[in-house]
């Protein structure tokens, strides 16, 4: 059992499928969770135990939200959650999108950590970092400006794991595949069948729930994961492990 009793924990992109998830299943283990999201964001449900809403991409308002957390206690775990794509292949990244793309997915993500680091060096009990980037980061399946930002976002934990390793922080990297929330919807009533469609690229032959991501998180932020660190943990049914329909074609 995960025990994240008398833990803070930060999580980003509060508002969202996953986020919300997180929210629940980190309280659920007894964290008292920090929710942050935009400033329309609904963060009032069930887990938050306090709320910081601003935007990531404005520089001052998160150095102030991330000031205002540590006053209260410094975070035994942010989790960096918060990001955003849309479906679109080479051809379709326009400047503009390349820029969106890496300052939403990356360069907020880096300057958050950033703006924690001071606190979080040597606390009583260590302090961790974890980053959810993308399967998108290993292997590519589209979005080509989504997966530079956030293979540069396993790069960026990387760094803080090897260089704030001596002053007691972990940093690691989750990396989902396809996760069915309500991103999902709108493409399901273009195509009913489009679940079944993606589910059978998976080996578990479904795509992964918020909850699985979500208990992925806090096992990284737990005690439980005290020794681990700079490393990447996929939770997407298995599709980084091999190319499934590419093996069934060839086995007949």
């Amino acid at each position: 059992m995960i025990d994240l009793g008398g833990h803070k924990i930060v999580v980003t992109g509060a508002a969202g499928g996953i986020g919300r998830a997180m929210v629940q299943t980190l309280s659920g283990f007894g964290a008292a969770v920090v929710a942050c999201d935009l400033e329309d964001a609904d963060l009032s449900f069930d887990g938050v135990v306090e709320a910081q809403r601003f935007d990531l991409l404005d520089d001052d308002a998160m150095e102030a939200a991330a000031a205002r957390i540590c006053e209260e206690g410094v975070p035994d775990a942010v989790i960096s959650n918060a990001g955003w794509t849309r479906a679109e292949t080479l051809r379709d990244v326009t400047p503009d999108a390349l820029s969106h793309e890496l300052d939403l997915n990356l360069r907020s993500a880096a300057r958050l950590s950033q703006a924690f680091l001071p606190a979080m060096r040597n606390h009583e009990n260590g302090a961790a970092f974890v980053f959810v980037s993308s399967i998108n980061a290993l292997s590519h399946y589209g979005n080509p400006a989504y997966a530079a930002a956030k293979a540069g976002l396993i790069a960026w934990m990387r760094a803080i794991a090897t260089e704030e390793g001596r002053n007691g922080i972990r940093a690691n990297a989750i990396t989902p595949g396809s996760v069915r929330t309500m991103a999902w919807d709108h493409r399901i009533e273009r195509d009913p069948g489009i679940l079944g469609k993606v589910g059978r690229l998976y080996p578990l032959g479904r795509m992964v729930e918020p909850d699985e991501v979500a208990r992925a998180a806090a096992f990284l932020a737990s005690p439980l994961a005290s020794g681990i660190t700079g490393t990447v943990l996929p939770v997407d049914a298995g599709i980084s492990a091999g190319n499934l329909p590419f093996l069934e074609q060839i086995a007949g």
